[in-house]
């Protein structure tokens, strides 16, 4: 399956998610969207990125976006990582890997000199009417959110 292509419509996808909800695509159209994949749940860097985008999350729904994290997590753990961090938006579980697929973020990685097939950190932006406006690949979390709040800013 080939990745979303900048300006084209992402196909939609439908995914369990926090709060006992399943989130579709379709049903986020008139709202810009965030969706950031991330590695594990409650590890440092995917804690300190999940604590950046609920400091702002005021700002994201000023600009009418919607955020959701992503990553293979089981939905169990996303409630926990959630409750524990405050997070003002749902989380989806991907343990299946459909969205991971669908948006090209699994790659091997080294992980203490082994290699692995994991999520690498990404972001996609998706305008009101489910088109991609941007991605982030590699993100570095330090600096991200401001990122993707400029790039919101940016469309109008």
């Amino acid at each position: 399956m080939s990745a979303p292509k900048t300006g084209r419509k992402v196909k939609n996808f439908k995914a369990p998610a926090t709060g006992d909800k399943t989130i579709e695509l379709k049903d986020l159209l008139g709202s810009n969207v965030v969706i950031y994949f991330y590695p594990k749940d409650s590890t440092p860097g995917c804690t300190t990125e999940g604590q950046d985008f609920r400091d702002n999350s005021l700002k994201f729904k000023r600009r009418n976006t919607v955020v959701l994290g992503v990553s293979r997590d089981s939905l169990r753990s996303h409630e926990n990582f959630r409750n524990k961090h405050n997070f003002k938006f749902d989380l989806i579980s991907d343990a299946d890997e459909k969205l991971c697929k669908q948006f090209d973020v699994i790659k091997e990685k080294n992980m203490y000199g082994r290699k692995v097939l994991g999520i690498e950190r990404s972001t996609f932006l998706l305008d009101d009417e489910g088109k991609l406006r941007r991605e982030w690949r590699k993100v570095k979390v330090k600096g991200h959110v401001d990122e993707v709040l400029q790039a919101i800013a940016d469309l109008g």
